[in-house]
């Protein structure tokens, strides 16, 4: 019997170990110097004069942006039904009200043509997902929220590095875009975030409310060679910083981002040519110019599968190998069905991908001989009596 497969794994080396060891015999545990290189380096990555404000997790990172942009009660923020549930909590943490807008069925992300119908007067805000690590178009999000006066918050917690128009993500002129680095992300800190903004004011506001609202850095008091106890509370902030511990996994992720991106282009070509005879529809490739990050391959079951969604994930299981469905979409989930009254048929082509997607392994730890059994296994399941 073959060792079970999990559906992702971080990729760690050696010199993430060390750093971290490093941090640990520094005496400096929580935000101090590495959070502040790893915040330096992402700014620098990113390119386009933006400043990187690091976190201790993308959710952390979505509510901080809002909060800083004004959101409040009864504001509405536009956005996709097909996300987890962090890209709607954060709204209503601050009391305001997310509007569900449908997806494009090819990409999985919110489809632009049906977003004008959702704008009213109290919408405040638009914030795309970037599903898979597939760029949504945000030429005509950028130019729909001009012309009615929105703010524009990526979540780009698939999405790193993820080129739109020949430009980062992270680069555009949204007013945040904030990036996760979860255990499955593309690169990882086991759990965090960033926040990335060319806004000063934006910034500001985001690292004097990741920690409690003080006006003054902790690492900057607590290694002061002379007295430099006294801080001041400016607003009831939240407890949202990174560890130095963290960020010293950050740093060394963030060197490899490229090479961990091509790992992934290059394994999701492979599942391509390897499946295409079997009743799959592909993920959507990233059009000329963009790039895909391929956090996640996003694959459908055809109509003519001769098997359920869900029977597929389970004999893949008993093939002992890990898959997961992204996403459950959130009108879907008891909490925002009813606080909404909505039902499936309100976004009908995020309900129909729901229905049909499967997400196969794809992580750069995975070997071709490992990645190899994955394919022989979703053969085994489609093609079975052909």
């Amino acid at each position: 019997m073959n060792k079970f497969m999990p559906f992702a794994l971080p990729d760690i080396g050696e010199e993430e170990i060390n750093e971290v060891v490093n941090s640990l015999r520094s005496g400096w545990l929580t935000t101090g110097a590495k959070t502040k290189q790893f915040e330096s380096d992402f700014a620098e990555f990113i390119g386009g004069g933006v400043q990187a404000m690091a976190v201790n997790s993308a959710t952390a990172g979505l509510h901080l942006a809002l909060e800083a942009i004004g959101i409040g009660p009864g504001d509405e923020v536009i956005t996709t039904p097909y996300t987890f549930t962090s890209t709607a909590e954060v709204i209503r943490y601050l009391g305001a009200n997310p509007v569900f807008v449908d997806i494009d069925p090819e990409t999985f992300n919110i489809d632009v043509n049906k977003i004008p119908a959702a704008i009213t007067s109290r919408t405040k805000a638009i914030m795309p997902v970037h599903v898979a690590g597939l760029p949504c178009n945000m030429k005509s999000i950028l130019e729909l929220a001009k012309q009615h006066g929105l703010k524009v918050v990526e979540d780009a917690a698939h999405a790193l590095p993820a080129v739109y128009d020949g430009n980062l993500i992270g680069s555009l002129g949204s007013d945040v875009t904030v990036f996760s680095f979860y255990a499955t992300k593309t690169i990882t800190t086991g759990e965090g975030g960033m926040i990335v903004t060319r806004d000063a004011a934006i910034a500001e506001r985001c690292r004097i409310m990741r920690l409690h609202g003080i006006n003054r850095d902790a690492f900057d008091r607590y290694t002061s060679e002379k007295p430099s106890w006294y801080y001041e509370i400016v607003a009831p902030g939240y407890k949202y910083n990174m560890t130095d511990i963290a960020a010293s996994i950050g740093i060394h992720q963030l060197k490899k981002a490229w090479s961990f991106q091509k790992k992934r282009e290059k394994m999701a070509k492979r599942y391509d040519e390897a499946l295409q005879d079997c009743p799959i529809i592909f993920p959507t490739k990233a059009q000329e110019n963009h790039t895909h990050a391929w956090h996640l391959y996003t694959m459908r079951l055809h109509e003519s599968a001769t098997i359920a969604r869900d029977q597929f994930i389970q004999e893949m299981s008993q093939l002992g190998i890990g898959t997961s469905v992204h996403f459950i979409p959130l009108h879907l989930h008891p909490y925002w069905r009813e606080t909404y009254k909505l039902s499936p048929e309100d976004f009908p082509c995020a309900f129909a991908a729901y229905k049909q997607e499967v997400s196969l392994p794809l992580y750069t730890k995975m070997t071709e001989e490992e990645q190899e059994r994955v394919i022989r296994s979703v053969r085994q399941i489609l093609l079975k009596g052909k």
